[in-house]
């Protein structure tokens, strides 16, 4: 019988997610996250995989900070509660943030955050067919907007950049609203 696990998934990713904070993406190597943890390289492949199962278990970690939204709350206000959480995840973890626009989620728990926008398309009146396509959509534009911004890339005051935030979700909706009149059109 082996010995117990001094570590964990969870640990791992934590400490992945630290090493990205403090030094960068390309910091994050799985001896950098072992020496982090006070374990050897080799005690992580008990639980990651190899640096791919290391980098989708980070987008794991950053998209678990995004609450559920109140299933009760409308559609509209669910969405922009999604959406204004991506922008809180982007400026705590600017760096790891570029993750979600380089990789696919894959893990069941990242996937979660995508079933939430999910049903707030389809109480909107988006059809099943057209979901992931228009969620596609509001992801990259919420995405890169949040990059853009902690990327120092939209140069302006915090009020201009929340005034044009505000646009971008009145756009956002107005898409919906504009994709619903088109799926459901005869």
């Amino acid at each position: 019988m082996g010995r117990p696990s001094r570590i964990d998934r969870r640990q791992i990713l934590n400490a992945a997610l630290g090493i990205c904070d403090d030094l960068g993406l390309q910091a994050v190597t799985m001896p950098l996250v072992a020496e982090r943890l006070g374990v050897t390289a080799m005690a992580l492949y008990r639980h990651i995989a190899d640096k791919n199962a290391l980098l989708d278990g980070l987008i794991e970690v950053l998209l678990s900070e995004i609450a559920a939204p109140d299933p009760a709350a409308r559609w509209d206000a669910r969405l922009a509660q999604l959406l204004q959480q991506v922008r809180g995840v982007a400026r705590r973890h600017s760096h790891g943030f570029v993750l979600l626009l380089e990789r696919p989620v894959v893990t069941g728990p990242a996937q979660a955050v995508r079933e939430h926008l999910y049903a707030a398309l389809r109480d909107a009146g988006v059809t099943d067919t057209d979901v992931p396509s228009v969620e596609r959509f509001i992801s990259t534009l919420a995405l890169g907007f949040a990059a853009g911004e902690v990327s120092g890339r939209f140069q302006g005051r915090p009020a201009d950049l929340e005034r044009e935030y505000q646009q971008l979700l009145t756009f956002v909706l107005a898409g919906i609203e504009s994709f619903r009149t088109e799926s459901t059109a005869p």
